[in-house]
């Protein structure tokens, strides 16, 4: 959406605040269905696993409601952001969600490397020396430190397995 006033494009504000209001309502509409099935009436033993989390549900759906009641009547038309600064944050947060989501499949240390590697070759576009250095440099310190000093198992993928991490 474009704004009337300035030659700039990018989605409005009101619509952004009102997408985001509506996900957050979603997220407490699946904290009721999810408190519904464990159960939200008392046992013999008190309060069923799904009590608190309905009432909590219930209030982040209410507030929702109040929050997209208020964002949608005020006058504010104004820009969220320009396209290109959207694309700069969609720039780190997907390649950090494909980081999250291929740390089950490829463990902590692979998915750090190739992550570490990524971002300072394509964002700090710093010499490969460099990015070798770190994103083989981090992984091994952060294996010494955790799994051999405090002893606390990080997720782990088949290259781990085939070294006998």
């Amino acid at each position: 959406m474009t704004t009337g006033s300035s030659s700039k494009s990018g989605p409005a504000h009101k619509l952004v605040e009102a997408g985001i209001t509506l996900l957050i309502a979603l997220f407490g509409v699946i904290v009721i269905v999810g408190s519904l099935k464990a159960g939200i009436n008392w046992g013999a033993e008190g309060p069923r696993a799904g009590f608190f989390p309905f009432y909590i549900g219930i209030f982040i759906v209410a507030s929702s409601a109040i929050n997209l009641w208020n964002g949608l009547r005020e006058d504010n038309d104004g820009l969220f952001a320009e396209w290109g600064q959207l694309r700069q944050v969609m720039s780190v947060v997907i390649p950090t969600g494909i980081y999250v989501g291929a740390i089950p499949f490829t463990g902590l240390y692979l998915a750090s490397i190739i992550f570490i590697g990524w971002f300072m070759r394509w964002l700090g576009k710093y010499p490969w020396v460099t990015v070798l250095a770190v994103s083989l440099g981090m992984p091994i310190v952060t294996y010494f430190i955790f799994e051999r000093w405090f002893l606390v198992p990080l997720p782990k993928g088949p290259v781990e397995e085939w070294l006998g991490l």
